[in-house]
């Protein structure tokens, strides 16, 4: 079951923060009277979903026993799941976690229906991929989908956020640190994140130093640690994941 989950969230990690443009996710959000779809919504939504088979038919291969139920399964769910999002309010983090964790709960449930999933596939011949394609999904995860998530809890307090001092920089910041921390906990080597949570407050203090009370730097200790605690979490799920005897990419810890 491991290996067809690594599989089936790889496929879906891929098809949702690294193949869906912004555009996609504006325009398949968006509905009108009654909650009716105009032909762009339509046909974003559909490209979304034909991209996600794509990516399932690519990372298990037709020829896999049960493929077509499977594939059935991945492709209705999700857009079951993704038409009802676009009443969701946009720009909602609620939505978006609601929206990840039941795409996450419906490829777990056909995980475990379909347990032998993986072993029918043509690359099961190669027994370290999935471990591979686990360790992928997770750093997308953790970077990626965790500045988009840091984004939308954020946005309400934008006004107060510290001048950039390069384009993005603050993005880019936050990209680098929540993937130097998904490392350092598959690495087995989580004391190092307090030498970067110290390096940061360094590189910060001028944001911070007047205290509290500045909107400011309550603006940065709040995207700071939301940034660190999704990047935990994500790291210690994924290294959960891949620490599985039938994956088996990462040792066991001492």
């Amino acid at each position: 079951m491991p290996e067809t989950f690594a599989a089936l969230l790889f496929a879906h990690v891929i098809g949702d923060f690294i193949l869906q443009p912004g555009w996609m996710a504006a325009d398949k959000a968006r509905r009108g009277p009654m909650g009716r779809m105009d032909r762009a919504a339509l046909f974003a939504l559909v490209f979304h979903i034909a991209v996600h088979g794509a990516l399932l038919s690519v990372v298990l291969l037709p020829q896999a026993p049960g493929f077509a139920f499977a594939l059935a399964l991945v492709i209705g769910s999700h857009l079951v799941i993704d038409f009802l999002k676009g009443f969701a309010p946009a720009g909602s983090l609620l939505a978006f976690l609601t929206d990840q964790a039941a795409h996450l709960a419906a490829l777990g449930a056909i995980a475990a229906l379909m347990p032998g999933l993986w072993a029918g596939s043509f690359w099961a011949a190669a027994p370290w991929l999935p471990g591979v394609m686990a360790l992928i999904a997770g750093a997308i995860l953790t970077t990626r989908a965790g500045g988009l998530a840091i984004g939308l809890l954020m946005a309400p307090l934008a006004e107060n956020a510290p001048a950039e001092g390069l384009p993005s920089g603050g993005k880019l910041i936050g990209l680098l640190e929540r993937g130097m921390i998904f490392v350092l906990v598959l690495a087995g080597q989580p004391g190092g994140i307090g030498f970067l949570i110290a390096a940061k407050s360094i590189l910060r203090f001028e944001t911070l130093k007047d205290g509290g009370a500045n909107p400011r730097s309550e603006y940065v200790i709040i995207g700071t640690l939301a940034s660190f605690g999704w990047a935990l979490v994500a790291g210690y799920l994924t290294a959960l994941l891949a620490h599985l005897p039938t994956l088996g990419i990462l040792p066991d810890p001492p």
